[in-house]
């Protein structure tokens, strides 16, 4: 997961999406050692931690705080230690990247692209900072812009975040209403990961919509299944099997639904027969 470190618990998926979505690589820089403008391209050395500055480590160790600060929710302190880790180092990527992070958090989205940008000048054409720039141009509706961003990213061979991008390239183009593209988006992002909740939902909610049931009946028995099954997904599948006529697997998931999530708005939709809602 990256700069990721932990899940949601199965059941609540809000701070697990938007930490996938905008947290793909924050700290590329520290698992890859310093930024590549410190380096020359042509070098064969490998960069190691030996070749990290005293500035750039007091640096990084604040862009992890600041990273589990904002995880946990705590962002004027997490902006703190970005501030802090700047000023040790301003010409640091990673605590740019962080610090847009952070303004889409708050949102402030003309100081996040400006903080994406100036990471991308210290280290261009970087995949992981491109993947958040391109989900911030989404949320402007900046729909072209955003998937030139994730197309970028993707077309870096070293990438090593493709199905996060993927996931995020297809979750805009449903918003963009470019469902066809979305499908292809997020087919690609679970071959990468198919054990994510967010692709497993999305892509069967995708399918659910354009009436074709027995695939999405596919995807989303799997994610029931496992444990990141909660209310919405349980009423997906309860929806799907109602399409497809199957009276046990229905009664199945809805014994799950309301011993589960009884107090859910889907526990409520289930009890009033609102399959189409």
């Amino acid at each position: 997961m990256s700069a990721l470190s932990s899940f949601a618990k199965p059941g609540s998926w809000s701070l697990w999406t938007l930490m996938v979505l905008f947290c793909a690589g924050v700290l590329s820089g520290c698992a890859n050692g310093p930024d590549a403008g410190q380096a020359s391209a042509a070098s064969a050395d490998l960069i190691t931690d030996s070749d990290e500055s005293s500035a750039r480590k007091r640096a990084r160790i604040r862009v992890e705080l600041a990273l589990a600060y904002l995880e946990q929710g705590k962002t004027n302190i997490a902006l703190d230690e970005v501030k802090l880790a700047l000023a040790a180092d301003p010409d640091f990527a990673d605590a740019y990247s962080l610090r847009g992070l952070i303004y889409m958090r708050l949102n402030e989205l003309a100081l996040a692209q400006e903080s994406f940008l100036k990471a991308l000048a210290v280290r261009p054409r970087d995949p992981n900072i491109l993947h958040n720039l391109g989900w911030l141009k989404c949320q402007q509706a900046r729909y072209p812009e955003a998937m030139a961003d994730f197309s970028q990213a993707l077309a870096n061979p070293g990438y090593g975040e493709r199905a996060k991008t993927y996931m995020t390239q297809g979750l805009c183009q449903i918003r963009a209403g470019q469902r066809r593209e979305a499908e292809q988006s997020l087919l690609k992002a679970y071959e990468f990961d198919a054990a994510n909740p967010v692709t497993g939902y999305n892509l069967a909610n995708l399918l659910f919509q354009n009436a074709e049931f027995a695939r999405a009946q596919f995807y989303i028995r799997r994610l029931n299944n496992s444990e990141w099954a909660n209310a919405e997904s349980l009423w997906l599948g309860i929806k799907v099997e109602n399409k497809m006529a199957d009276r046990v697997a229905l009664l199945q998931l809805a014994t799950q639904l309301e011993k589960r999530f009884p107090q859910s708005k889907e526990a409520s939709a289930y009890r009033r027969g609102a399959f189409d809602e």
